[in-house]
């Protein structure tokens, strides 16, 4: 399964990457490689660690994944292209996210702030 984000909605998902001075961007097409990773683990449900190698580094997509997740860009990220209805389907939400088996019930590992 091969995610890719078309340049369309990139072009509309930009403009709120770049209004939020808590992450850095770095070079477009790592950040937008970035978002397909995510969106590949969400509709995959697999482990990061089953992430295929043209996305990046397993760990190092998690960890930035982790930290736009603490500073709440994913929430901007829903509100905004939520108004838009040429994006309806490439929002993420629980009713489509499949769980992994460790996600029920599994203690929190506290050292990385899961």
């Amino acid at each position: 399964m091969n995610v890719k984000l078309t340049d369309e909605q990139w072009q509309k998902i930009l403009p709120v990457l770049k209004s939020c001075p808590e992450i850095r961007l770095g070079a477009g097409r790592d950040c937008r490689r970035f978002l397909e990773a995510v969106l590949w683990i969400t509709r995959s449900g697999s482990q990061w660690r089953l992430l295929p190698k043209q996305y990046g580094k397993w760990n190092s997509v998690f960890k930035r994944f982790n930290r736009w997740s603490q500073t709440g860009i994913f929430e901007k990220l829903f509100e905004t292209m939520s108004r838009d209805r040429d994006l309806e389907y490439l929002l993420i939400d629980s009713t489509i996210v499949r769980a992994h088996a460790c996600s029920s019930g599994a203690q929190k590992n506290t050292a990385l702030n899961l």
